[in-house]
């Protein structure tokens, strides 16, 4: 969520991640599989090297675009490993064109100047909060890949899913939901009795928010998808859908709050 501003190695390195992540969200089928893996892989490189090199920066920032970044960076991560394991899966062209957008906003909108700390356990905090990002992220991607490929099988398109099977979309989906839900309920502890620590004098009492409002709704919508699918046996459309709900209300607890104070209000916070 750190990214520095107008600094020349994070304008380089941000531009050769996006023009890299451009090439085979534009031109998936020309380069082929192989070499648009490869592709791909450079760039998530990028990616890295720029996130860390702004959170190192001696005027760190913080906003609703590098919160975007590094959560896509993140679902890039778990694409990257599972791509080990299931090389066909196919979902290229759409993470680089989400990794090019993330970049470019994130350059464009920096964010803002993060405030002096006294407490070393506020990265943490950030880093369960993202990190939660980043699983419920990596869920919705492949709640969205089970739902193309079921469609697929239904009107028997050729080309299904890259030969994964929808039990182990499923299966997969459902782990990152319980590791962003068990970040979220740490994050949400965190933030309610060590808001004090964390953030200073002025957080001595828990306050109903934008930011809180929707991360609280978020939290009981994934309570409500998890104990669905422990007791009734949710699975498919269902519970697919009930994921994009929940996921809507995070995005819009942090990243659309803070879209509407650095973009449509130009407030800081």
């Amino acid at each position: 969520m750190i990214l520095a501003s107008a600094s020349p190695i994070g304008l380089l390195l941000g531009t050769a991640a996006a023009l890299a992540y451009a090439i085979p969200a534009l031109a998936a089928q020309t380069l082929g599989t192989v070499s648009a893996r490869r592709v791909l892989l450079l760039a998530w490189g990028l990616h890295g090297l720029l996130l860390g090199s702004s959170m190192l920066s001696e005027a760190p920032r913080f906003g609703f675009a590098p919160a975007l970044s590094i959560t896509v960076w993140l679902v890039l991560t778990a694409y990257v490993v599972e791509s080990q394991l299931y090389p066909k899966l196919r979902a290229r062209w759409a993470l680089a064109g989400f990794g090019a957008i993330a970049i470019v906003l994130a350059l464009l909108f920096p964010g803002t100047p993060l405030p002096a700390t006294s407490s070393p356990w506020l990265p943490l905090h950030w880093a369960l909060g993202i990190a939660a990002y980043g699983m419920f992220a990596a869920a919705v991607a492949h709640g969205w890949l089970m739902t193309r490929a079921e469609a697929q099988m239904r009107h028997a398109a050729p080309g299904s899913d890259g030969g994964v099977p929808l039990l182990t979309l499923e299966r997969l989906m459902f782990r990152f939901v319980g590791a962003g839900f068990v970040l979220l309920t740490l994050t949400l502890l965190a933030g309610a009795f060590f808001g004090e620590t964390l953030y200073g004098a002025s957080h001595t009492q828990w306050r109903w928010d934008h930011k809180r409002t929707f991360t609280t709704l978020s939290w009981v919508v994934f309570a409500v998808l998890l104990l669905g699918r422990w007791l009734w046996g949710w699975r498919g459309r269902r519970a697919v859908r009930v994921l994009y709900v929940g996921a809507g209300l995070l995005l819009l607890g942090y990243v659309g709050s803070r879209f509407v104070l650095e973009v449509l209000l130009e407030r800081t916070a």
